[in-house]
């Protein structure tokens, strides 16, 4: 685990910038990929305009869950620390969220299916989170709560970890967490071929990496805990989960509520 690789001159290359940077580039570019495979050209073209714009209110969304949900009893008292990015880390459901908002803007002025864009943005972003939890490995952030044995990570000086837990072995939570990304990722590509409907892949995506991660925040050091133990992030997982199971329930029985063209004209 190192969290500088180097210095150019005086400026550090942190471990979580380049793994971050190359994380968001492997998003795109399998992005990309799969919109030329499946003869989406325009729709390709339209992902390279909004990449940009998108993956800054990306980053503002997810720097704002960080900070108001996850830990603000922390940034409440350090506020110079809110814009220290590389110290507190970014959560990827405020991520989503600030990209959505920006993606939704985006399609209703260019009038683009929503759900079509999502679906081809679904397998690059949770490939992107595998590798962005390495990132956070690399710089002893997102960690677990201590396993109590003499297994686990122990982080070195200088991290988040070890100044919150000491030498205490930690649970490597957020190993696991990118390796379920992976296994994500493979069911997705197994089901895009699928003809599944409109919006059920980035559903589907969503709906399971939040299981995964409501599973994987009990064990959890770096978060503290609410209503019923839950973290923050535990208590958006539930609510993404079930945005995305009712959100599932309308796209199926959206063709069955509209009324049939030939009823719909008056006679």
């Amino acid at each position: 685990m190192l969290q500088f690789l180097g210095h150019i001159g005086s400026y550090p290359i942190r471990s979580y910038s380049l793994l971050f940077m190359l994380a968001f580039g492997l998003g795109v570019g399998v992005t990309i990929t799969l919109a030329k495979l499946q003869k989406k050209n325009e729709l390709a073209e339209h992902f390279l305009n909004m990449v940009v714009p998108m993956f800054l209110c990306a980053i503002l969304g997810s720097r704002f869950w960080q900070v108001f949900f996850f830990d603000w009893p922390y940034y409440s008292t350090h506020p110079e620390e809110i814009i220290a990015i590389w110290h507190g880390g970014l959560s990827i459901q405020g991520g989503i969220v600030g990209a959505l908002l920006y993606g939704v803007w985006y399609v209703k002025m260019n009038k683009l299916s929503f759900w079509e864009l999502a679906d081809l943005c679904a397998p690059g972003l949770i490939l992107g989170q595998s590798i962005g939890r390495d990132a956070n490995l690399m710089n002893g952030d997102a960690f677990g709560d201590p396993t109590g044995g003499n297994w686990g990570i122990l982080f070195p000086e200088g991290t988040n970890a070890r100044s919150t837990f000491g030498d205490k072995p930690l649970y490597p939570a957020e190993v696991w967490e990118g390796q379920m990304d992976v296994i994500i990722f493979a069911i997705v590509m197994i089901l895009l071929p699928r003809n599944l409907k409109r919006g059920y892949l980035f559903l589907i995506t969503n709906t399971l990496y939040n299981i995964g991660r409501f599973l994987l925040e009990m064990l959890r050091g770096d978060s503290p805990r609410f209503l019923f133990g839950w973290t923050a992030a535990q208590w958006t997982s539930i609510s993404v989960i079930t945005i995305c199971a009712i959100t599932a329930i309308i796209i199926h029985f959206k063709d069955k509520i509209k009324p049939p063209l030939a009823d719909a004209v008056p006679s």
